[in-house]
C-alpha cells in the first residue's frame, strides 16, 4: 500500500459514488434553471478578510488559511455566499435587478469529521439580490423545496422563523447590542443553559424564561398567535403570516413556524429558514438560509439579499438512507473485437456510435470473449457488441443484452439505428 493517504476529513469519490453526486448536482441545477437562476462560479480561495469581515477573527480557527507568495493572507472558502456578494460588488452593481444566481462548488472547514460532514465538502446554493423582501424570501424557500422534492428527499420539514422577533425582544432587555450575538447563537443551538447564563451576566436573568418559551414554539400557523401572547404584536410576526400565505399559493408543502430558528449570525436580518430530512436522524438539516446584509459589510451600498445553501454530501447520504435507487448504469455499448482483423472495424463502429451520442466503450486489452464480457459486466455496460471475424465477413456483429444474456447477429450498418431505438424505448 502506498504511504500517501487521503487527507483527514476528505475522501476520494470513486465512479459509483461520483455517479450519485452527479445525479444530485444535475437535478439541483435543473431546479435552479427552471426558477430563472443563472449559474456562476467564484474562486476556491479568497482574501481571508472577506470572511473575517463578517464573522470576526475567531472564524480563522475553522478555516484553512495560508500566505501566498506575495505574503497576502488567503483562505480556502468556507462557504460561497460571501464570494457571490463580493462578485456582485466587483462586477454586477449596475446589472438589472433582481440578480438571481446559483452556484455549486467545494468548500473547506477545519472541523472534526463525522458522518455526512467533511473538511472538504460540496455546496449548492442560490442568492437573490435586489428584489423586495417578501418576493425574495418566498422564491428562495420555493426553490429549496422544489429542488429537494425533485431529488426525492422524503418527508421534508421546512422550518421558518424571523430573526426580528428575538432582536426586537432583546431591545427591551438590559443586554447591550454587543451581547446579542452570543444569546442568539445559544437560542439557535438550543443551548438554553448558556442563554440563561448570558442574561444573568448582564443582570437580567428574569428574561431567559420568556426567550426559552418563544424559542420552543414550533408548529402550524397557530404558533404565530402563541408568539404574540408572549412577545406582543410585532411586524415580524405579521410578515411571517403574509409569507406563509404566499408560499401556500406557490404550492410549497411541509411548512412549519419555528420561532427558535435564528441562525445566530449578525448578518442575518429577517426571515431565516432550515430544511430537515428525518432520514438523517439527529443531524437532519440539509438546507439553511435567510435574508441577510453583507454588501455594506464589504463596503458597498445596502441591497436586499436572500439566499440558501445545501450540502451535496448530506443530500447523497439522505437518499442512500431512504433506499433511493440511484441509476449507476454504465455505457450503452461495449464493443469487443475478437481477433486482429476485427480491431479496425471495432474502432470505426465505436467512433460512429459516439458521433451519434451513444455512450460506447471499447475493449482495449485483447481479452478473450468471456473475460471481456466479465469486464463489461463490472463496468455495468447495458449491451455488448461482439465483432468476430466470421460475423464480419458477412457484414454482421452480435448484440448481447447484458441483463438477460440474449444475443443476436445484426447488420453492422443497422447497429446505430438499433441503439437509437433502444435508447428511445427505455427512456419512455
Amino acid at each position: 500500500m502506498t504511504e500517501y493517504q487521503v487527507p483527514r476529513g476528505t475522501r476520494d469519490l470513486l465512479p459509483e459514488t461520483m455517479a450519485k453526486y452527479a445525479l444530485v448536482e444535475r437535478k439541483l441545477r435543473e431546479a435552479a434553471r427552471l426558477f430563472g437562476f443563472r449559474e456562476v462560479r467564484t474562486p476556491t480561495f479568497e482574501a481571508t478578510e472577506l470572511f473575517t469581515a463578517r464573522s470576526g477573527d475567531s472564524i480563522i480557527e475553522e478555516m484553512y488559511v495560508f500566505s501566498d507568495k506575495g505574503d497576502r493572507s488567503m483562505a480556502l472558502r468556507p462557504e460561497i455566499t460571501a464570494s457571490v456578494v463580493r462578485m456582485y460588488l466587483n462586477e454586477m452593481t449596475k446589472s438589472p435587478k433582481p440578480i438571481k444566481v446559483s452556484y455549486l462548488g467545494s468548500c473547506f472547514r477545519y472541523e472534526k469529521p463525522q458522518t455526512g460532514r467533511f473538511r472538504e465538502f460540496f455546496q449548492f446554493g442560490a442568492e437573490i439580490l435586489g428584489a423586495p423582501a417578501l418576493e425574495s424570501d418566498a422564491e428562495m424557500i420555493a426553490l429549496a423545496s422544489d429542488a429537494l422534492s425533485r431529488l426525492g428527499i422524503a418527508d421534508l420539514v421546512i422550518r421558518i422563523g424571523q430573526i426580528g422577533i428575538m432582536r426586537q425582544m432583546l431591545q427591551s432587555t438590559r443586554v447591550p447590542r454587543e451581547g446579542w450575538p452570543a444569546i442568539l447563537h445559544s437560542i439557535d443551538k438550543k443551548e438554553f443553559g448558556q442563554m440563561e447564563a448570558a442574561f444573568e451576566d448582564y443582570g437580567d436573568g428574569g428574561s431567559s424564561d420568556k426567550f426559552s418559551a418563544l424559542a420552543e414554539l414550533k408548529g402550524g400557523r397557530e404558533v404565530l398567535a402563541e408568539a404574540r401572547e408572549i412577545s406582543g404584536e410585532m411586524e415580524a410576526l405579521t410578515y411571517l403570516s403574509t409569507l406563509f400565505d404566499r408560499l401556500e399559493k406557490m404550492g410549497v408543502k411541509g411548512l412549519t413556524v419555528d420561532v427558535g430558528v435564528v441562525r445566530g449570525l449578525d448578518y442575518y436580518t429577517g426571515m431565516v429558514f432550515e430544511v430537515d430530512s428525518p432520514s438523517l436522524g439527529a443531524e437532519k438539516q440539509v438546507c439553511g438560509g435567510g435574508a441577510y446584509a453583507l454588501a455594506e459589510v464589504f463596503g458597498g451600498e445596502p441591497i436586499q439579499s436572500t439566499g440558501f445553501a445545501m450540502g451535496i454530501d448530506r443530500l447523497v447520504l439522505a437518499l442512500e438512507r431512504q433506499g433511493y435507487a440511484f441509476d449507476l448504469s454504465g455505457v450503452w455499448a461495449y464493443v469487443i473485437p475478437l481477433g486482429e482483423k476485427a480491431v479496425a472495424p471495432a474502432l470505426g463502429l465505436a467512433a460512429e456510435m459516439r458521433m451519434a451520442e451513444i455512450s460506447t466503450d471499447l475493449e482495449m486489452m485483447g481479452r478473450n470473449l468471456s473475460k471481456a464480457l466479465a469486464y463489461a459486466d463490472v463496468c455495468k455496460a447495458r449491451y455488448a457488441i461482439i465483432l468476430g471475424e466470421r460475423d464480419l465477413a458477412a457484414g454482421n456483429a452480435t448484440i448481447r443484452d447484458m441483463k438477460t444474456g440474449d444475443q443476436k447477429p445484426t447488420k453492422l450498418t443497422e447497429i446505430v439505428k438499433i441503439f437509437q431505438a433502444l435508447i428511445q424505448h427505455e427512456k419512455q
